[in-house]
This record gives structure tokens, sequence and C-alpha cells, in this order.
């Protein structure tokens, strides 16, 4: 594997019209490798005012603890410029976030300071197209140790192609009985797109979701898991793993009603639904370590 080290954060900006203009290329066959790199970079720290930022915009409360979701907006410009390389086999406009995977070996706090590596891996067939994971890792120190404290598994989808079936049937884990309501604003998409980076056009405004196939514009997927995760506080163990696939996309403004229930294993399962009828937008999963 080809390690490619960076001193800074890659820029988003530069990376956007990157990613628009990978969309005019061809795609390749779903059948080509992913690249075999991994883009590294140390010295990672957290910003007080961008994370107490992001706590507000997504319901947790101030405290020097990261959220479990914190890291992945860290992680996020890494993964944008690994899948806007030019071997990458998909363009990355369109693709799906079909499900994300955090574990928190340990609570992170704030002022320390890190190593983030990303890579993708695991191209397998979906019965929509194509799917692989996008994995990122937050490392003490770089010389530290080599064993995450955090790890986070997305799971895209590029639509296209013959894929065979290789998704789970889709269960409903529980009726849908809200233990909460919440009104989600129209404008979350455009705050969280100011502390995440994910300034995906679907997230930002009506008019430019709509050139996409959505009635209004949605809510990022990763906006709904934090927003969950939030919920828990007070309750959530040092070292867990919490689990999410994501279903219906939430149209804004929306009112959401969110369930949760214990599992057999002493953890939790949770489900967001809309609230004006029963239909899922994510469920999820957590499990202590």
């Amino acid at each position: 594997m080809t390690v490619k080290e960076l001193t800074s954060s890659p820029s988003l900006s530069t990376l956007y019209p990157k990613a628009a203009l990978g969309g005019l290329r061809r795609t390749k066959a779903a059948t080509d490798t992913l690249p075999d790199i991994e883009y590294v970079r140390g010295g990672v720290t957290v910003d007080p005012g961008h994370l107490a930022a992001y706590n507000r915009v997504c319901g947790f409360r101030l405290t020097d603890d990261l959220p479990a979701t914190y890291p992945h907006v860290l992680a996020f410009p890494l993964q944008m410029a690994l899948m806007t390389e030019s071997d990458f086999p998909f363009p990355l406009l369109g693709m799906v976030h079909v499900a994300n995977r955090i574990t928190q070996h340990r609570p992170v706090r704030l002022g320390e300071k890190f190593t983030l590596r990303v890579r993708v891996e695991n191209l397998r067939p979906h019965d929509k197209g194509t799917q692989f994971d996008v994995v990122s890792e937050l490392l003490p120190e770089l010389g530290a140790t080599d064993t995450p404290v955090w790890a986070d598994v997305s799971t895209y989808l590029h639509r296209g192609g013959t894929g065979r079936s290789s998704s789970p049937k889709k269960t409903e884990l529980a009726p849908p009985a809200p233990n909460g309501v919440w009104a989600v604003p129209g404008d979350i998409g455009r705050r969280y797109a100011e502390v995440s980076g994910d300034r995906n056009p679907i997230h930002l405004h009506p008019l430019t979701a709509r050139a996409f196939g959505f009635k209004s514009a949605i809510a990022h997927g990763m906006w709904s898991k934090a927003r969950c995760l939030a919920a828990f506080e007070g309750r959530l163990p040092d070292a867990y793993t919490v689990d999410v696939r994501f279903q219906l996309p939430v149209l804004l403004p929306a009112k959401v009603a969110f369930t949760t229930w214990r599992t057999d294993d002493a953890g939790w399962a949770f489900e967001l639904w809309n609230a004006r009828k029963p239909k899922p937008h994510l469920k999820g999963t957590i499990t202590a370590l």
C-alpha cells in the first residue's frame, strides 16, 4: 500500500470542483480495483470553537469529550481527497452513503494530538450496483502506538451495473412508537455543512437538491446519526460501537420520531422515523465493547 503523508488538511474548496469534473468522466467497470493508497495526517488537534459549534448543531452538550461522531468531520477532507484521486473508479457526486459504523475504544478528549489515516477497501457487489468502505482511523500522535482509539467505516453505494444482491433484507426493528418527536429546521443542511465541510448541493437548498432528483434539501445522514447519538448522552459506556444503516432521506423541513429500546446484550437499538407516516430514516445499534 502506498502511504501519502499530509502536513495539512486537504482544501475542500479545491476538492469540490475536482469532484464535479470527475462526475463528467466515464465510470470505470465495477470490477476495477480500488486505489491501494492510504492518506495519513499527523499533528491533528481539535479547535474548541469548532467543537462547540458542532455540538450545538447536533444537539450534544458542551464538554471536553469529543462526541463519537465528531472525528468523522476531521477525516472528511482526507476521504474527499482519496475519492477524487484520478484512479478512483467512481465519480464522487451521485454516490449514496448507505451505512456508517463508528467504534470508540476510549473517550477522546479536547487537547489531545492525533494522527488520522484514511483508506478505501472491500469493493463488493450490491443489488443496486457496487459498494465499498471508506475506513478512517484516529491514533495517538504518530509513533506512540499503531492501535486506533477511534475507527469509522462508511459504506458507499455506486448505483449502476448489474450488481448481485449482497445487501441485507430490510426488516423493521420495532413499531414506530416514539420516545420523542423532533422538529428538524429547513436550514439544518446548511448549518451542518458549515461545521462538517460537507457541502453536497443536495443538502444546501431546495433548488440544488431538485437538480439531483429530491423534492427539497435533505439532512446529512451523519447529522441524523449524531442527533440520535446525542439523545443517549449520560447513558453511553466509555468504549462502544454505534452502527447505523441509512434508509429514507429526511426531506427538510421535517418532523421526525425517535424510538429506542434495550437489546438482549445490554446495548441499545434505535430508529429515526418520519413522524407523519411509519417510514424509517435510519436504524442503528449501540454495543458496548
